[in-house]
């Protein structure tokens, strides 16, 4: 007799009015908690609707139900699944109605076989998390996860930042590839893009790495024993989920890249990795303000635990917990020590409030069995429908040998298959044009569709790389779009030196959009550090595709400042300025095309001789075809001698020498 108490994420009240009694020193009763009382809410809700079949908020619930109760906890585990994105956890042996937690080994098993059951009508599969005594019996926790196909996974974006030699690099290197690190730099080499950072042993660019799991939470990362790369195809084939690590810079100078790839990239949690022997040193502020910022959940990981003598340790540890108890983070800090601490932790992660902190070693590999088990269980924060308009944005342009313009980015709704045609824009004019998909890629392996929250790589048909930025947008017809030079923000100043005021310009990430904005009024005089205001920005240089409600980061050398979009004030196609910074573009490739320009003309004007000649041969031999080459032609000569000086002065000699004999042949 069990009942069942799955903890979701997505119930922040409960988990916040719940956690903090318990949560610094997570034990056995003390982590079924919050599981039982969310099962207690979920419990009452579902009784208001379905109380006359089934209780429950009993821990017998699972014993021996009738087909309507049957059907009734199938209705359940189905919104719970839609809820985690295609997984959950069960717990079996807990309720909320009272009596003692747990069940004897007789009810333990018709409840285990009703899960069962519930689990193959929804084509998943159950793994024992963990199993354990309690007063009045077992108590177990299931994780259900639904079955994929060969080309299909979950896929949870995990940011990776921290301050330069943090170990970022170093971590992944271990969790992907399945080596532990000799201290000296073996195991990152293997994730670098660039020499340069091979050489100095820092990230510079924003780097990807993935970790498959399969059906039962086993790692399936196996690197190719020539070289030790890893067959990205292969790994997709055997996961159930895929962990993409998004390997962000730590050093101050490449702070631009970490932000892109923080807003860029859109990741579903924020791993903050602090050296234990050199505490919370430089941009580790940074990066977790940026995190909290965006609303990311984070979670901490100390590194380096063999080199660090004890004491070291616990001081970074205690300032870590003031930090993030601090009034500008108020998380709740959660030391994980053993796998049940995973579990609660992982259960009640996304509420935003709790931040599990590990100790990890990556020469040694302490602890780092937990934090794969914390991985598996992560679950991403959002789902999508398939119905919504398609909308894809693009945070890189690759020009592939034989495939042509390759564009990679996030599917941020909706559904795209293969030939879909989709509107590519905003370009510098603010338009959008029709572009074919021609193939499709999720993690190198080729595929039908993605669907919101993937991200692809698409191959397009019949477009250069070069007409192609980041920033820009695949979306739907559906969705008529419209590219906006001027929006309105509620600011909130972090840091500012001095004052902010109108016509002041900075940089504004927005998604993958990165680009200088101006002030042109805001409904205060001045602004300076921690205030609040309502912005009107316009950008300077091409107009750009964007959504009410979305984040933005506003920054420019050391001032940074948050925000969100509140109003688009101008579309491009109705602004009166649209065409101003074409012009300004064109002019000098005017003056460069001067010369074939008047090469153009001169079989029109009586012969090629004369097309170098002086304006009054030009003028002389010109047939008046039209007003505009009438105009163009003293134009373009005057601006050639202008520029030539002597040279033209030789030419113009050497074109009145050879004169005659054309004008003979002519007659």
């Amino acid at each position: 007799m069990a009942s069942v108490a799955v903890a979701e994420p997505s119930l922040s009240p409960v988990s916040e009015a719940l956690v903090p009694a318990c949560m610094f020193a997570p034990e056995r009763g003390c982590g079924d908690d919050p599981a039982g009382s969310e099962h207690c809410d979920d419990g009452e809700t579902l009784n208001g609707k379905l109380g006359d079949h089934l209780d429950f908020t009993s821990k017998r619930a699972l014993i021996s139900p009738s087909g309507e109760q049957f059907d009734s906890l199938l209705k359940q585990l189905r919104e719970r699944m839609e809820e985690g994105c295609g997984e959950t956890i069960y717990v079996v042996g807990v309720g909320s109605d009272g009596g003692d937690y747990g069940l004897d080994e007789v009810d333990m098993q018709a409840s285990v076989a009703t899960v069962l059951s519930l689990s193959e009508q929804i084509c998943a599969d159950m793994v024992l998390l963990r199993d354990r005594p309690e007063a009045g019996g077992r108590v177990r926790d299931y994780l259900v996860r639904r079955r994929v196909g060969e080309a299909d996974f979950l896929e949870v974006r995990v940011a990776v930042v921290g301050n330069v030699d943090a170990g970022k690099s170093t971590l992944l290197g271990v969790l992907t590839h399945g080596e532990l690190d000799n201290g000296r730099g073996f195991a990152r080499q293997k994730l670098f893009r660039h020499k340069h950072e091979m050489e100095s042993g820092r990230t510079s660019s924003v780097g990807n790495d993935i970790l498959g799991f399969d059906q039962r939470g086993a790692v399936v990362n196996l690197p190719d024993g020539h070289g030790g790369s890893l067959d990205w195809t292969k790994i997709c084939e055997r996961s159930a989920k895929v962990i993409t690590f998004i390997d962000l810079a730590g050093h101050e100078k490449y702070l631009k890249t970490t932000v892109f790839g923080m807003t860029g990239h859109l990741p579903d949690f924020c791993m903050l990795m602090v050296g234990s022997n050199a505490g919370i040193v430089g941009m580790t502020k940074e990066h977790l303000g940026l995190a909290l910022a965006l609303n990311v959940p984070v979670f901490v990981v100390v590194t380096k635990i063999d080199m660090c003598p004890a004491n070291i340790l616990q001081e970074t540890l205690k300032l870590l917990h003031r930090l993030l108890k601090s009034p500008g983070c108020r998380k709740i800090p959660v030391l994980v020590q053993n796998s049940d601490d995973v579990i609660v932790t992982a259960s009640n992660f996304s509420s935003e409030r709790m931040c599990p902190i590990f100790q990890i070693s990556n020469v040694t590999g302490e602890n780092m069995d937990l934090l794969k088990m914390f991985l598996n269980l992560l679950s991403p924060r959002t789902s999508f429908s398939d119905e919504e308009p398609a909308e894809f944005q693009i945070d890189d342009t690759y020009s592939v040998p034989g495939v042509g313009t390759v564009v990679s980015g996030t599917t941020l709704r909706g559904l795209i298959r293969l030939n879909d045609v989709l509107l590519l824009g905003p370009d510098p004019l603010g338009n959008f044009h029709p572009i074919a998909v021609k193939s499709i890629h999720r993690k190198r392996m080729p595929v039908k569709e993605v669907r919101g929250g993937q991200t692809a790589s698409f191959s397009l048909k019949k477009i250069k790389r070069s007409s192609i930025r980041k920033g820009m947008v695949m979306v739907s017809p559906r969705l008529n779009p419209q590219a906006s030079w001027e929006f309105e923000a509620e600011i909130l100043v972090l840091h500012h030196p001095t004052t902010i005021s109108p016509r002041y310009q900075a940089m504004v990430h927005c998604g993958s959009i990165r680009q200088t904005a101006t002030i042109l009024s805001m409904n205060r005089d001045c602004l300076r550090t921690g205030d609040k205001a309502s912005v009107h920005f316009r950008f300077i240089k091409t107009p750009e595709y964007l959504h009410r409600d979305q984040r933005l980061v506003f920054r420019e050398g050391r001032t940074k400042a948050v925000g969100t979009i509140v109003a688009l004030l101008q579309s491009a196609n109705t602004s009166p300025s649209n065409s101003k910074p074409q012009q300004i573009k064109m002019q000098p490739s005017k003056k460069s095309h001067a010369p074939s320009a008047r090469r153009e003309e001169g079989p029109g004007s009586g012969g090629g001789a004369s097309t170098e000649d002086t304006p009054t041969t030009q003028l002389g031999s010109a047939r008046p075809a039209s007003p505009e080459t009438n105009t163009a032609a003293p134009k373009s000569g005057g601006g050639g001698r202008r520029r030539g000086g002597q040279r033209h002065k030789a030419k113009s000699l050497s074109s009145t020498t050879t004169a005659p004999p054309a004008g003979g042949g002519m007659n």
